[in-house]
């Protein structure tokens, strides 16, 4: 006869996999660390592969081999039709007895409030915003990219900041100090050797990702056409977040927007007192606040959610990880 645990909760990123086995009553009884999770590169059966062994250490440590239920928050799962395929495959591997999808901001909406009740907005390689109610109502948005209306995100704010900066190098735009901060962060003397390098390969697509800090180094400094860059980014930011808030009809009431992933939690001073100044003239109900928290608590949580268990259950989970 197996041995069944609560809860089996999966944090699913393109970089790295967090998974934790959890007691009906909150107890985390082992966690462990995997690779990314990219079922568009590879696709969903190898990608789910890729979980088997982070799944099977962590079941090992705890000394169990099933749960209860499994809450999975993983990343590229941005459709309800590519939930219920992730959902389908991950209920073929009989980890755990029900399993639900969601994408992965839902963890770090989950991880950073007391119930399932408020909005995120995750900025990192690119952006999205969800939101949820304790009675199951939810908002999102498809976060494809340009294709369904999104701007922002690392990867989208350095192609903006080359953008710019290539204009003003060739007299098409304004000037702006990017024109020179980019190309030499890599150690080229202009932004004509930084376009040949980037459309060569000689330096790497994903290293543009190092060119966000320098985007926003550059607008702390005084740069006009950066700083009007990071502006947009805290005014998309913010109407996500009032669209959500609105279809969730909670602009009236006092509700957390939780701001997470690499760009909202790195303290850039003008984006934070950007987003903080518009959400206060357009939903000034909101309470922003930043989430650190690892998002597979928030798996975790939305999993216990699922069991109806004790609200004690959930302090007991996150006690472990706050420690």
């Amino acid at each position: 006869m197996g041995v069944t645990a609560g809860v089996l909760a999966i944090d699913a990123g393109n970089s790295k996999t967090d998974v934790a086995v959890v007691a009906a009553d909150g107890e985390v009884l082992a966690t462990a660390r995997g690779g990314g999770f990219r079922p568009p590169a590879v696709g969903v059966g190898p990608a789910v592969d890729a979980l088997a062994d982070t799944v099977t250490r962590a079941y090992a440590a705890a000394g169990v081999d099933s749960a209860a239920h499994v809450s999975a928050c993983l990343a590229n799962a941005d459709l309800p039709v590519e939930e219920e395929r992730l959902a389908a495959a991950l209920h073929a591997r009989a980890w755990g007895a029900s399993v639900e999808v969601r994408n992965d901001a839902f963890a770090i909406l989950r991880a950073g409030v007391a119930e399932p009740r408020g909005v995120a907005v995750v900025c990192g390689a690119g952006i999205n915003c969800v939101g949820m109610r304790p009675d199951g109502r939810t908002a999102r948005f498809p976060a494809l990219g340009r294709i369904s209306g999104d701007w922002g995100g690392g990867w989208g704010l350095a192609e903006e900041a080359l953008w710019h900066a290539a204009r003003a190098e060739d007299g098409r735009g304004e000037d702006t100090a990017l024109a020179r901060a980019l190309p030499a962060h890599f150690g080229l003397p202009d932004m004509y050797a930084l376009i040949e390098a980037l459309h060569l390969g000689h330096v790497p697509p994903a290293r543009r990702h190092e060119l966000v800090p320098v985007l926003f180094a550059t607008a702390a400094d005084g740069d006009g056409v950066a700083g009007a860059v990071v502006d947009r980014l805290a005014e998309e930011v913010v109407t996500m977040a009032t669209v959500a808030l609105a279809r969730l009809g909670l602009l009236e009431e006092e509700t957390p927007v939780l701001l997470g992933g690499g760009v909202l939690t790195a303290g850039h001073g003008r984006l934070d007192d950007g987003v903080r100044e518009r959400l206060a003239a357009r939903a000034p109900m909101a309470v922003a606040r930043v989430v650190r928290a690892r998002p597979v608590l928030g798996a975790a949580l939305l999993g216990l959610d699922s069991l109806r268990a004790e609200a004690e259950a959930g302090e007991r989970t996150r006690a472990f990880f706050d420690g």
